[in-house]
């Protein structure tokens, strides 16, 4: 899901990196009118489970692989101003410490994933109720949102998709999609087990329901990992078809979500993994601090 930088022209990314920087700081000021101390952690926590989930990928077919994108999950847990902060984030520090998604192409990913995914995975909830169909229409809705807009910015950058490979790409991103609805119900779920006040509508976040989600988040970076795919997702795969060739930025000791000088695959990403936890953790309780303090000022 990820767009890697030398596949988007420079028209593209440069609108897009335009486009989303005033989005995000329209999110900061509407998430900004709610925010408040209590709930900072549960930004904290959020995040790191769904940096976690993105990390275990799970087959679609084809030899390709999808995984959680979080939009919806996050939208309903935090709100859709929040889930956006949260998810830029999420995205930036996959771009500038794993190099998982282009500098150059932030903008884009974010606005696939943050903006225009998050919204989309809301609606539904939004305004069909907040049952299992609506959750589930949501999750799909929006990981459907983020593909074809990915799709959408490679076609507008001049890359020469046949008909029948753009159809399989949808066709591989429609079972994602499926997956993506499936395990966004089965985590609010699992939420409002943890969290019964919820169902009423009671957002406010317990330490039970901190916790819960922390160690889900651990598990899927410790255990998670072991029966995660190793096929390519729908971009990389679709980039491979195509002979894109993505531009490296540079090397960093958590690149690909390893961590250099340890010989064993499964330690390297599980470490990475949890080194990501802390820094999405500490960047997305600091934004909520940051907000906190400017709507008390």
């Amino acid at each position: 899901m990820h767009i890697p930088d030398g596949f988007l022209s420079v028209p593209v990314w440069a609108s897009f990196d335009a486009l989303s920087v005033p989005a995000i700081g329209l999110m900061a000021r509407r998430a900004q009118r709610g925010m408040e101390d209590r709930k900072i952690p549960l930004l904290g926590v959020m995040g790191a489970f769904v940096f976690a989930a993105q990390m275990v990928s799970f087959p679609v077919g084809i030899g390709t692989s999808g995984h959680l994108v979080g939009g919806t999950l996050l939208s309903i847990a935090l709100g859709p101003a929040a889930a956006s902060l949260v998810m830029t984030a999420i995205v930036a520090i996959q771009a500038f410490v794993f190099q998982d998604g282009g500098i150059i192409a932030l903008g884009a990913n974010v606005f696939n994933m943050a903006i225009a995914g998050v919204i989309a995975g809301y609606l539904p909830y939004r305004l069909l109720g907040q049952g299992k169909g609506a959750i589930f229409a949501g999750g799909a809705l929006s990981l459907m949102t983020s593909a074809c807009f990915a799709l959408a910015e490679l076609l507008i950058s001049g890359v020469r998709m046949p008909a029948h490979l753009l159809w399989i790409s949808l066709g591989l991103f429609a079972v994602s999609a499926v997956m993506e609805g499936a395990i966004t119900v089965a985590a609010v779920r699992a939420i409002e087990r943890l969290n019964p006040a919820w169902i009423r509508g009671e957002r406010e976040p317990v330490s039970k329901l901190l916790i819960g989600v922390a160690i889900a988040a651990i598990a899927l970076v410790g255990g998670g990992v072991l029966v995660a795919s190793t096929a390519p997702d729908g971009i990389w795969k679709l980039a491979g078809e195509l002979g894109l060739a993505s531009q490296s930025h540079g090397w960093t000791p958590l690149a690909d979500y390893q961590l250099a000088g340890i010989d064993s695959p499964w330690l390297q990403k599980s470490l990475a993994g949890l080194a990501g936890i802390v820094l999405i953790y500490l960047a997305c309780v600091l934004t909520g601090k940051v907000l906190a303090r400017q709507r008390s000022a």
